[in-house]
């Protein structure tokens, strides 16, 4: 029997994700037409040996509680959501709830970040974690990252039969491009590491009072677990070609719908909309002019001029006028756009509305297509001289964009009437 931990953080994380996170919390933010950590949930669901799915994080349990019910009517095991009572870092949320972990005697656990996004090989990683006998107890799934990009994440050297030999979170110099996905496999001894790093910071009197305002049980998984681990014989890691990259801003949303959307070909094909262009006369099963790939909710309204795609995701309850085109751009449920609008590279919020013929447009962010293993850049908001860095646009909840008004590279947030047209700025 397995289990599979989603460890989602709280809302005092996910800033750079506003302000999309101010009305929806991170985790729960559709990407492809489902909630982020619901592509976690549906990976670790394809592992028949798995029998239950716990989310850890410190979100109020009234916001995740309809989420949980859903997966529970969906599919056939067990999830449950448990909410830390303070901020305990990435491997003190584990340890708090190590009972709930352990009961049921499983064989070994999952460990999932809630921010990264993946085609998940998890079935290939339990495998790989197995094959080290006894020996391993985390494997690590790994990707390959840049020169220069490998030093924002943890970094790991391998040894021989793929044994970590040294892992440093975000070092200062380069170290290696072998980088952790937040990803694992854990073996259930690893409670015993994270009871003594536990027990070390109880003893410590002066860390009781370290004054940085964090719980005596805030346990960092990757500083204070794995960093020890690496070069005792007991971590491995599983370097994999296969897509992954971490939503960090609202312009890796738009990246990881794409593919997502480029997954359901061959595992959902039934949530992506028909290929082609709608006429007077045939194509029956086509909505509008589509462009692949699209995922467009069943409740959505849609008029049949409209062209969507490549890469668009439309949400329950939106309505989509004439003539409209939308392109490499996400629109949240219940949302308008009216005639002859046009949205490029942009995340229209909830309940937002865009009149007649205005023009929606951001700068995509993705990773250099020239460089093997680019990753998403996450560019800070403002650049030296304070201005906006070039990013893809967000409208938040309720925004209003009048007809004929261009918003170009910004960011608006909730609520908002714009009464001009706006480039390269953040509307307050």
């Amino acid at each position: 029997m397995l289990k599979a931990v989603i460890l989602i953080g709280g809302p005092e994380k996910g800033t750079r994700f506003r302000p999309l996170s101010l009305d929806t919390p991170k985790p729960l933010f559709p990407v492809a037409g489902k909630p982020i950590i619901q592509h976690h949930v549906e990976s670790c669901v394809r592992i028949k040996e798995l029998k239950e799915i716990l989310i850890l994080g410190f979100y109020p349990a009234t916001q995740m509680q309809q989420f949980v019910s859903n997966m529970q009517n969906l599919y056939d095991v067990n999830i449950r959501y448990l909410q830390e009572f303070t901020a305990l870092g990435t491997a003190g949320g584990m340890y708090h709830f190590r009972d709930q972990i352990r009961s049921g005697n499983p064989g070994a656990f999952f460990v999932l970040n809630g921010d990264v996004c993946a085609d998940f090989p998890l079935q290939e990683l339990y495998d790989f974690h197995r094959s080290k006998n006894e020996k391993a107890l985390v494997s690590i799934m790994g990707t390959e990252a840049t020169r220069q990009q490998a030093v924002h994440y943890g970094c790991l050297v391998l040894g021989k039969d793929e044994e970590v030999t040294h892992y440093v979170e975000k070092p200062r110099s380069y170290l290696s491009t072998l980088i952790n996905c937040g990803v694992y496999v854990c073996s259930m001894d690893i409670f015993a590491k994270m009871g003594a790093v536990f027990h070390s910071k109880q003893q410590d009197y002066s860390m009781l009072n370290n004054g940085n305002g964090k719980d005596s049980g805030h346990i960092q998984w990757e500083q204070e677990i794995l960093t020890p681990l690496a070069g005792t014989g007991k971590l491995y890691a599983l370097p994999v070609n296969n897509w992954w990259s971490q939503i960090k801003t609202a312009g890796s949303a738009i990246y990881a719908n794409r593919h997502y959307l480029a997954l359901y070909k061959n595992a959902h094909p039934e949530r992506l909309a028909s290929a082609g262009l709608k006429t007077e006369n045939d194509n029956a099963n086509l909505v509008c002019n589509i462009v692949p790939d699209v995922h467009i909710h069943p409740t959505a309204s849609v008029h049949p001029t409209a062209t969507l795609g490549p890469n668009v995701s439309i949400g329950p309850g939106v309505v989509i006028g004439p003539g409209v085109r939308v392109r490499e751009s996400i629109i949240l449920e219940n949302a308008v756009i009216k005639d002859h609008s046009l949205v490029l590279h942009s995340i229209v919020g909830r309940g937002s509305q865009i009149g007649m013929w205005a023009r929606v447009e951001g700068t995509p962010s993705d990773p250099d297509p020239n460089k093997p293993f680019a990753k998403m850049e996450n560019p800070p908001l403002f650049n030296t001289d304070g201005r906006l860095n070039p990013s893809i646009t967000i409208l938040g909840y309720a925004v209003s964009v009048p007809s004929e008004m261009i918003v170009l590279n910004s960011i608006v947030l909730p609520h908002k009437e714009l009464s001009r047209s706006f480039k390269n700025e953040i509307i307050l």
